[in-house]
């Protein structure tokens, strides 16, 4: 999918120069001149349009549409939210709790395309801080968004893999050892608080779209962070700075209308020209009609179980199918399996969670509870449910917990990582998938293939 109401050959033609960078740094060669086809990296940021261009593509090009995707897919898979109806193997290993190191997934979406994207922001952090012709505005602009993006990426990895190497240079070395989850969190919060004061509130572009990075997005996304290394203080702030923004509105949109490109509730989407999210084709079909083959990805059996009587999310955000005699439940968030004109988009972050984030973070600190109740509520109630019965810490926990799996299922592994970060995983899914599971699999292993190429790497536990 290609990104909306920007110059689309721009991008192209800016994705090619750095691609062409990317691949020639990968190779150890000594003082080659760039071929006469090629732009040198710091020409790319010599001016606003081009800097601006090729930071552009970093939203619209197919790698980042395919990493949000599997981020998403395959967390589900791993814990008690998604089956694939896929026979292939590699995605079953998944859904089995048996991933080995050579699983293609692994390979590509949890490693090889993550740290081509990385390996982007770097390119661009470093371009875009050595320019010495670009518009100040701009500039800052530009390397909020590309600290963003690495801060992004990282997080996933981190969160799938544990020990990654940490790449923050334009030529990484090719037997780079690995980092400890700490370190790559430290340098996370660190890029995520310096795009936070480098991005302007307003969102660049087409304001309404809300499809670039603004200094919000990257407040959301430190708030996860901090929530998620336990530290709740900053996550009660960052998520409060969001919630009660002034200069830009955010509100808990209509559950039918929490998806489409206009929501208010939507503090970054990712954009597209034909206006149909990178999710709308594993989770819906061409038709809802019985009788046809159901998506690549479904919801576990036992997850409707999850909802409470009168939950309005069980109705508006899941329906199902019959084929072969056999029900499927299906993700209904979005509603597109394509379109031409469509009205939805990838939505990255949204105020829901921020709610939850200050719930959990408040609930934690233990010295206001009632602060924890009342933001749980805005979402429960939101879904048609009355005022949380939780009162003390514990059992607020616990409904904050159920509330994060049955607002975000089917969103970035929420789901996958929540149960991991709370120490969960080992019961929930042992209990689920007892034959497979064993307790190393809450981290997926590194790529056998990487290995190979650099001996400093060293497998995870269990692999």
């Amino acid at each position: 999918m290609k990104l909306k109401y920007i110059n689309v050959r721009f991008i192209k033609v800016a994705f090619f120069v750095l691609f062409a960078i990317i691949v020639t740094s990968c190779k150890k060669y000594v003082d080659i001149p760039i071929a006469p086809n090629k732009i040198a990296n710091a020409d790319v940021y010599k001016t606003d349009a081009s800097a601006t261009s090729a930071v552009l593509s970093m939203y619209s090009y197919s790698y980042m549409n395919t990493s949000i995707g599997y981020f998403t897919y395959l967390g589900g898979l791993a814990s008690d939210e998604l089956q694939t109806t896929s026979s292939d193997a590699a995605l079953q290993e998944f859904a089995q709790s048996a991933v080995t190191t050579t699983n293609s997934y692994v390979t590509n979406y949890l490693w090889a395309y993550p740290y081509l994207l990385i390996r982007w922001s770097n390119l661009a952090i470093d371009g875009i801080t050595n320019s010495t012709t670009l518009t100040p505005a701009i500039k800052s602009q530009l390397l909020g968004e590309a600290k963003f993006f690495r801060a992004f990426i990282y997080f996933h990895v981190v969160n799938y893999i544990g020990n990654v190497p940490l790449e923050l240079i334009p030529i990484p070395s090719s037997n780079k050892s690995q980092s400890s989850p700490a370190d790559v969190w430290k340098q996370i919060i660190s890029d995520l608080k310096d795009a936070e004061s480098l991005l302007p509130s307003a969102y660049a572009g087409i304001a309404a779209q809300r499809g670039r990075v603004n200094k919000y997005a990257a407040a959301a996304l430190l708030a996860r962070a901090y929530l998620y290394t336990k530290d709740y203080a900053n996550a009660e702030t960052e998520s409060s700075n969001v919630i009660g923004a002034t200069d830009i509105t955010y509100s808990l949109a209509p559950l039918a209308n929490a998806f489409i490109s206009t929501s208010p509730e939507t503090i970054l989407q990712f954009s597209t020209l034909y206006g149909y999210s990178t999710f709308g084709s594993a989770f819906r079909t061409s038709s809802s009609a019985n009788n046809v083959a159901p998506p690549s990805y479904v919801l576990y059996p036992g997850f409707s179980s999850s909802f409470e009587a009168g939950d309005q999310r069980k109705i508006a955000w899941v329906d199902s199918t019959t084929y072969n005699a056999k029900k499927y439940y299906r993700i209904n968030k979005y509603k597109l399996n394509t379109a031409t004109a469509g009205n939805e988009n990838s939505v990255i972050l949204r105020l829901a969670e921020q709610y939850l984030i200050r719930a959990e973070a408040r609930a934690q600190i233990n010295t206001n509870l009632a602060g924890a109740q009342s933001d749980l509520n805005k979402v429960r109630n939101r879904a048609g449910l009355a005022n949380t019965t939780a009162t003390i810490q514990t059992t607020l926990l616990t409904a904050i917990a159920n509330e994060r799996k049955v607002e975000l299922f089917g969103e970035f592994s929420h789901r996958w990582f929540d149960l991991v970060r709370t120490g969960q995983a080992n019961t929930v899914i042992g209990a689920l998938k007892p034959a497979t599971w064993k307790s190393t699999a809450v981290l997926m292993p590194v790529p056998y293939d990487q290995i190979l190429l650099n001996t400093n790497l060293i497998q995870n536990t269990g692999y």
